[in-house]
């Protein structure tokens, strides 16, 4: 059995931009930031960012363009995926994403702490600060 999980909490590094395929499914790519603090051998603290390219496809697109802003702290979780290309002076270049297909809203519009999800499920769930969207479920979804 293999298993391909990313999951980060972390910041975004800029507004988030939704474009549109040809087909009219919305996309939005994304960059956030985590951060690592620890005290080395010498006994200095040390701090480490790292930047995460995060691909969202569909309504979580669209959530993310309507409510996220730079700064805004987030939960995310996907798979990973290498994409290669060939760049115009003709150097292969390579970018690995996660692609989510979960994400946890952790900051609120008024600053407070919330807790808004979405999912590519298409569930949204909500504090007072946002809309509410319940899919029903159903027995035949149940995977047991």
């Amino acid at each position: 059995m293999d298993l391909n999980r990313a999951t980060i909490i972390g910041r975004l590094t800029r507004d988030p931009e939704v474009r549109s395929t040809p087909s009219g499914k919305s996309v939005s790519s994304i960059t956030v930031a985590t951060g690592r603090t620890w005290t080395d051998q010498a006994g200095q603290k040390q701090k480490e960012t790292e930047f995460h390219n995060v691909v969202l496809w569909g309504k979580l697109a669209d959530i993310v363009g309507q409510y996220l802003r730079k700064g805004a702290k987030v939960y995310m979780e996907g798979r990973l995926k290498t994409r290669d290309w060939t760049g115009q002076d003709g150097v292969k270049r390579y970018r690995t994403e996660i692609i989510a297909d979960n994400m946890i809203m952790l900051d609120s519009p008024s600053g407070r702490s919330a807790m808004p999800m979405a999912s590519t499920g298409d569930n949204y769930a909500s504090n007072d600060s946002g809309p509410v969207i319940e899919e029903e479920i159903k027995v035949e979804d149940i995977p047991f």
